[in-house]
């Protein structure tokens, strides 16, 4: 797309494409979710499967095949990372598109990096990594997605106060754009002050945005320095804001429980916050290989869910 005309082309093929998806987003994280009995969905994130896609053993366009034929898995998060090149593409999103519906798996989100700071110190730099994002939110809304997952970085020197105030800014004027397009901005724990959950909470109050929210991964807590963030004190600070959950895993015991996280726990937190969405599976360990390292994830998931239904 290289002109303003087929850029609005794209948007109004978008907002056919999505239909009632883009009608729940504004209404927050519990209008989001799976429903039913079982208190939670459970979805793949591309990166547990990104060692097969960066060494290219799986090309990114048979995610949804992957998901479905191999781990019988039914709803996916993108990793930009892995079409970077592929936002403006319509005819590569076309392609991811409908092999998505073709394997009945439904397309969640896009996780976005290497965008900018979007809580820069430089107003020209902050307001250039909200113009990055924008094409992702395009991209995310024309597969159907109900948000995008962005980073929360700072920079310069400020105090705690001064780089939340920083971040809002700049995640709520990429929000603003978000819900012209009925698509959430929701941020991860992804390292420093976003790890810290008490941080990243008061971002949101400042924010106060109905389609900006949060996506709490169980593992992301290192705030630096080699210093940890209480993860379940920091998963129950972001869940009054969440739209997605993202459930890290890296060793496995041999009851096939997590060792670094109580998932039991964990869950509980997740459910007792009222959310009653998708759970995503983020393999990191080396233990196993990817593939296994997801079947035991989602086993964990499983029975947890069972045992708390």
């Amino acid at each position: 797309m290289n002109n303003k005309n087929n850029r609005r082309d794209f948007l109004k093929n978008a907002s056919l494409a999505v239909g009632a998806v883009g009608s729940m987003v504004m209404a927050g994280c519990k209008s989001l979710g799976v429903g039913g009995a079982n208190l939670y969905g459970i979805s793949l994130a591309q990166w547990s499967l990104n060692r097969q896609f960066f060494g290219g053993k799986i090309d990114a366009l048979d995610f949804a095949k992957v998901s479905r034929e191999r781990f019988d898995i039914g709803a996916i998060e993108y990793v930009n990372q892995f079409f970077k090149d592929k936002a403006n593409d319509e005819a590569y999103l076309g392609q991811l598109k409908s092999r998505a519906a073709d394997h009945g798996v439904e397309s969640l989100l896009i996780m976005v990096d290497g965008e900018g700071s979007l809580g820069h110190a430089n107003t020209d730099e902050r307001n250039k990594a909200v113009q990055n994002h924008h094409k992702w939110a395009d991209a995310a809304k024309f597969l159907g997605c109900h948000s995008i997952r962005v980073n929360a970085a700072t920079t310069g020197n400020g105090s705690f106060e001064e780089k939340q105030k920083l971040a809002a800014d700049g995640l709520r004027n990429l929000s603003e754009y978000g819900a012209k397009l009925d698509m959430n901005v929701i941020v991860e724990n992804h390292g420093g002050l976003s790890s810290n959950g008490a941080w990243l909470a008061g971002v949101m109050k400042i924010v106060d945005l109905p389609n900006c929210g949060t996506l709490p991964d169980f593992g992301n807590f290192h705030v630096g320095d080699g210093k940890w963030y209480d993860r379940y004190k920091g998963v129950a600070e972001l869940m009054p804001f969440a739209k997605a959950v993202s459930a890290k895993s890296h060793e496995f015991n041999d009851k096939g429980d997590e060792v670094r996280t109580d998932y039991r726990r964990m869950m509980n937190i997740v459910l007792d916050a009222g959310y009653r969405g998708y759970v995503g599976i983020e393999y990191e360990g080396g233990q196993v290989d990817a593939y296994k390292g997801i079947d035991l994830t989602k086993a964990l998931l499983e029975r947890v869910r069972d045992e708390l239904s």
